[in-house]
């Protein structure tokens, strides 16, 4: 697959700042996308005469930065070729960060297990799990007990919903791929969050699809920029509820007034975790055509793999037919552990919620105690902070941080074009002792990074 000089040069974003010289840096932020996945492996990069016109730099910059990456076994080429992306076999990405126990890994937004509580349903749904024997145990749509489940939380939520209008999936990001291969031919547009979930824009990307970013700023949602985007595209993806990276919840006004001129995804995977007031609403109150994705990896646990789709029959029965493509369905006893946890409203419980409220609080506390000079607004509700440093060093400080003991999600995998790289998305689903400890190495790696040292860690994955 070839990269565009153009794509490469939105990808690198603000690579001129920073110490040492410049084709140190641009090699640098180089190795970072290919280490991150921004550039996959086996992608061709642009030749140096173009990249250096669409970095506004040097030529003699550019063929620096690629030697270096083929001397360290990031770029292979070849006489009369463009170089290819590759990793060294000694790489540190084939020991993904977070695997040192000592590391703290604040990658991951995702709460442990609550495990008396998960014990007990799969000890539940064993019992039930002979009644299924008899039947073959594919299935597209999901068993009827976990459907009427996810359909009766809808209702309790103020939205009515009937089972026949519920998919299961293996998790929400499966829901988002399916949805995706089955709404989208390449070229489409699709609206996003700006910031938004790092997996949707890869699900988008893999789709082929062209991303139309709106940004969600400090204020929440801009209606207008919404609809006039909406108009342009075939497809828009929101997170109203507790948006992942930033935090922040949809207004009920803005719900109200919100109508995208395009089919409409909303992902709920969030919407359980209010903090401070009560849950908000679902979106598909006010607009019905709405397709909603929810799962309980947040509210629960990310190792229960269950996720569903609420949308009309229609689409339920498009996804049914070009889901085999890539699997025949969830699992029967995961399915029947969710239902009892939904219906025991166990999705989450008051010990989880409160929980969550004291590491947000500690989070918080860490921060001003040991980088004062980082941003970092509290949400009310969802699990992580949106921590914004004065200057743009997150991908930076994403490198060198495990040098120190912390792995963390720089900023610019939550967007395109190299955007967000004064933020990193900050969980707070650790233990209290253990958030302080991170954000204390995290001030060590950032004053490390002032000082002019270079990373040596792969990037962590994001969740």
């Amino acid at each position: 697959m070839k990269i565009s000089s153009p794509t490469v040069a939105r990808m690198l974003g603000t690579w001129q700042e920073g110490p040492g010289p410049a084709h140190q840096r641009l090699s640098d932020r180089l190795r970072l996308l290919v280490l991150d996945g921004r550039l996959s492996l086996g992608a061709t990069l642009p030749s140096e005469r173009d990249l250096a016109t669409a970095l506004g730099t040097s030529r003699t910059t550019v063929g620096a930065a690629y030697r270096t990456l083929v001397e360290h076994g990031y770029l292979a080429t070849r006489e009369r070729a463009r170089a290819t992306v590759r990793l060294p076999r000694d790489t540190p990405a084939e020991r993904p960060a977070g695997t040192d126990p000592a590391t703290i890994d604040l990658s991951f937004a995702a709460p442990p297990a609550p495990v008396e509580i998960l014990h007990a349903a799969f000890a539940a749904a064993l019992e039930q799990l002979p009644r299924h024997f008899e039947r073959h145990g594919y299935d597209r749509y999901g068993i009827s007990e976990l459907r009427e489940a996810v359909a009766d939380r809808y209702g309790r939520r103020g939205l009515p919903t009937a089972a026949d209008h519920v998919m299961i999936t293996n998790g929400a990001q499966h829901a988002l791929g399916l949805l995706a291969r089955t709404l989208l031919s390449p070229g489409d547009k699709v609206v996003i969050d700006h910031p938004t979930y790092p997996h949707a824009i890869r699900t988008f990307t893999q789709a082929r699809a062209r991303l139309l970013p709106v940004a969600v700023g400090a204020s929440g949602w801009d209606v207008g920029q919404l609809h006039t985007a909406g108009r342009a595209a075939q497809l828009a993806y929101l997170i109203p509820d507790f948006h992942n990276p930033t935090g922040l919840c949809m207004s009920t006004d803005v719900r109200r007034r919100l109508r995208p001129a395009c089919p409409t995804i909303v992902d709920e995977t969030m919407a359980d975790l209010a903090l401070d007031g009560a849950a908000p609403e679902p979106f598909a109150v006010h607009m019905p055509t709405a397709v909603s994705v929810g799962s309980v990896s947040k509210s629960i646990w990310g190792g229960l793999r269950i996720g569903w789709i609420r949308a009309v029959p229609a689409l339920l029965e498009r996804l049914a037919q070009a889901r085999p493509a890539t699997d025949l369905g969830t699992p029967v006893v995961e399915q029947l552990a969710a239902a009892v946890l939904l219906n025991e409203r166990r999705s989450p419980g008051p010990d989880t919620l409160e929980q969550l409220r004291s590491q947000r609080h500690a989070l918080g506390q860490a921060l001003t105690e040991y980088l004062p000079d980082v941003r970092a607004p509290r949400p009310a509700g969802g699990v992580a902070l949106w921590a914004m440093f004065p200057e743009p060093v997150s991908s930076r400080l994403a490198a060198i941080a495990p040098d120190y003991g912390v792995a963390v999600a720089a900023g610019p995998r939550f967007g395109i074009g190299g955007a967000f790289e004064r933020h990193i998305r900050l969980p707070y689903t650790l233990p209290p002792g253990r958030l302080t400890e991170a954000v204390r190495r995290l001030a060590r790696a950032q004053q490390a990074l002032a000082r002019g040292a270079a990373g040596t860690h792969t990037p962590a994955p994001v969740a």
